[in-house]
């Protein structure tokens, strides 16, 4: 069965499950600020999620900035009169890329979704901006969005909450720190409740990275889930709070980092290659320094063990 998740923007979309590394390879942030355009990106980021206020936002200019970008506007409209003020929008209006960090996804769509802002968002996905969010940030980009709930590998009736969310992507909702703090029985209830709707499940410091053709490939340390219940049998329809829920029938896809899935047509894709681990990627250029059928030099490490010696 095809989902409703054909794009209407031309950008890129980044979900993060959260805890997302800041300050070692940071891969993923790099890779964001890779596609809002390098040393030409510009980026907002929008705070409205968080409770930490200028530390966040201080936080995520310093990595960005480091990383390469050549501009970051920190915003954070805490009401809904704030994000209708023209000049937020016109922050994002020249924006290469948006950026929303985590907090309380709920705090998020009920000050932005709808607003000016929102709809600044909006036309900013359409022209390609890349637009990226962690955790919260990550949850809110959906058209449905989790609001709230509770761990459990039991899917349990009124175990989590939707609401409406941002609609840069239509036919999923998204669901963060998956793996971490066991929320896979709630993202089978929504997808149960709502078949028409793919549940995805990013674990942290992992990425899901989505095209503007649907098409999602991992990018990070964990995995992202995805519940595709289009043909699940359910009984969430009569059963009372709290008590467990038939789900059966639901296709479950784990992916590791490479794998890339058709959120359109619900299908696995090939992989287009292996990914270049750190160690992987110093054997390589261990492999390139050397010439072929010239032995490296070798070292004895203070175990005893035969290790290759870096030059």
């Amino acid at each position: 069965m095809a989902s409703d998740t054909n794009r209407a923007g031309a950008g890129v979309l980044v979900a993060i499950g959260g805890a997302e590394d800041k300050l070692g390879h940071r891969t993923i942030l790099n890779h964001f600020v890779q596609r809002a355009g390098g040393r030409r990106a510009r980026i907002a980021v929008i705070a409205t999620a968080s409770s930490l206020g200028d530390e966040i936002l201080g936080m995520y200019r310093q990595v960005f900035t480091d990383l390469g970008a050549a501009e970051v506007m920190p915003l954070r409209p805490a009401t809904r009169e704030e994000a209708e003020a023209p000049g937020p929008a016109e922050t994002v209006a020249k924006a290469t890329g948006v950026f929303m960090t985590g907090g309380n996804q709920l705090r998020l769509s009920m000050v932005v979704a709808g607003t000016r802002l929102g709809a600044a968002l909006l036309d900013a996905h359409r022209r390609g901006a890349v637009v990226g969010g962690t955790s919260a940030g990550a949850s809110a980009l959906s058209a449905h969005m989790v609001a709230f709930g509770g761990p459990g590998e039991v899917p349990k009736q009124r175990l989590a909450h939707m609401s409406a969310g941002l609609g840069l992507l239509p036919g999923a909702v998204i669901d963060q720190h998956f793996s971490q703090r066991n929320r896979l029985g709630r993202l089978l209830l929504l997808v149960a409740e709502s078949p028409s709707q793919l549940g995805i499940g990013i674990d942290e410091d992992t990425a899901a990275v989505i095209s503007p053709d649907g098409v999602l490939e991992v990018l990070g340390k964990g995995t992202v889930t995805v519940v595709d219940g289009s043909r699940a049998q359910s009984d969430a329809f009569e059963v009372r709070a709290r008590r467990p829920v038939l789900v059966s029938g639901v296709v479950l896809h784990a992916l590791p980092p490479g794998y890339r899935f058709d959120l359109g047509a619900r299908v696995l894709l090939p992989r287009l290659q292996a990914i270049a681990t750190p160690r992987r990627q110093a054997r390589q250029e261990v492999a390139e320094e050397w010439p072929a059928g010239r032995p490296a030099r070798r070292r004895r490490s203070s175990g005893g063990e035969e290790q290759e010696a870096s030059q």
